[in-house]
């Protein structure tokens, strides 16, 4: 099974033709925008990135956001954000690595639970976070949108 890792700074531009193969939104432009979010990213306490590697590619990652919680008994709360596998490496485990070390992290940090949105339809993929143990419907979503 595909392990994951950390992602650290010189993984910028992997991580950003991940991006542009993957459905799931525009990458941040111009290039020098992208490295100060990505070193904002990387400094930031409570957020981590993982990141699972093939090869010289970066085959799938996801970002896990963590924050302290003053109710259920002290224990933090997490996120998980911005889930992607490259088409090519689908269905072979990189998925499930990068997912799995953010929850394994979570735990380490005592969080009571991490929280997964996704807007995407396909089946396949609602399929796929239950089988890393999200479970649907236990909340109900809201997404309050940027006024324009």
């Amino acid at each position: 099974m595909p392990t994951a890792r950390v992602a650290q700074a010189s993984d910028l531009g992997r991580l950003l033709s991940l991006f542009e193969a993957s459905e799931v939104s525009s990458i941040a432009q111009p290039r020098d925008r992208a490295e100060r979010i990505w070193a904002e990213i990387l400094a930031r306490d409570g957020v981590t990135v993982f990141v699972a590697d093939a090869g010289s590619r970066l085959a799938a990652t996801c970002m896990l956001v963590t924050a302290p919680n003053l109710l259920r008994g002290g224990r933090g709360h997490a996120f998980l954000e911005n889930v992607v596998t490259h088409r090519d490496f689908r269905g072979q485990g990189y998925g499930r690595a990068v997912v799995q070390a953010a929850l394994a992290r979570a735990w380490a940090e005592d969080c009571y639970h991490v929280l997964l949105q996704s807007g995407r339809a396909d089946p396949r993929v609602h399929r796929f976070y239950e089988s890393c143990g999200f479970e649907p419907g236990v909340r109900i979503g809201y997404v309050a949108r940027r006024p324009t």
